[in-house]
């Protein structure tokens, strides 16, 4: 997977906050033609951006996982995109590219009990908070204090994050450093129910990772539980099939 540095070219200017709901027949994201626009805009200013973004706040099992990912300045992972819409392959090669470009990378993740316990809201900025402090612990192997940093989450503005952020809604498309956070989330988080699904065969977490497809809710009901399983999930939003 090759890495290239953009250089400054023409740039069409994107919606990086609109907060407006809107259908998906009426929502075209206008992708910037520099991948890096948003980033080239604090660069500029002498700061690094920090995307965040998380996974698994829908599935019926499994935690609540969160990456926050800074790149050097300049520094691009070509193909990196919403991860929702690439290949398991192509998650995988990007990820490990990831990895290998950025200056720091965070992860954290709430755990089913948080997330039964808190309410799913509360426990995604838990695993954004602790996603953020991982990535601060990461970035201070360059100097003690660490590098001056913004943070961008993607969506809407994350109430008790507890660090001063922008939001951008489409973000893991918009802009370049979450749609690599997305990515590496996607990845940890998939690979760990591929795990679990060893353990606890039946459910299909292997290839629904934990999310509610007809196998995964027809197992829950001639199986049962498993202790990963969120509990306050498996009511309403159960018999709605969502």
């Amino acid at each position: 997977m090759d890495v290239v540095e953009r250089q400054p070219g023409s740039r069409r200017s994107a919606k990086f906050a609109d907060p407006s709901p809107t259908s998906s027949a009426e929502h075209e994201i206008q992708r910037p033609q520099d991948l890096l626009e948003y980033e080239r805009r604090f660069w500029g200013r002498g700061r690094l951006v920090a995307g965040v973004d998380e996974v698994g706040r829908g599935p019926l099992a499994g935690p609540v996982v969160a990456a926050a990912v800074v790149l050097p300045r300049g520094g691009c992972v070509v193909g990196a995109d919403d991860s929702k819409q690439l290949s398991h392959d192509v998650r995988e090669d990007l990820y490990e590219a990831i990895v290998r470009t950025a200056l720091g990378v965070g992860l954290g993740a709430a755990s089913v009990r948080e997330i039964d316990r808190r309410n799913i809201l509360r426990a995604t900025t838990v695993a954004m908070q602790r996603a953020l402090d991982r990535l601060v612990e990461d970035l201070r192997r360059h100097g003690p204090d660490g590098p001056d940093l913004h943070v961008v989450v993607d969506g809407l503005p994350v109430k008790y994050l507890g660090r001063e952020h922008d939001a951008v809604v489409d973000g893991d498309a918009l802009v370049h450093s979450i749609g690599c956070a997305s990515i590496v989330a996607k990845v940890v988080r998939d690979r760990l129910m591929r795990r679990l699904a060893a353990r606890y065969p039946g459910y299909g977490w292997e290839t629904n990772v934990g999310y509610g497809t007809e196998t995964h809710r027809t197992a829950i009901d001639e199986i049962g539980l498993t202790p990963h399983h969120r509990l306050t999930f498996t009511g309403l939003q159960f018999e709605l099939e969502l």
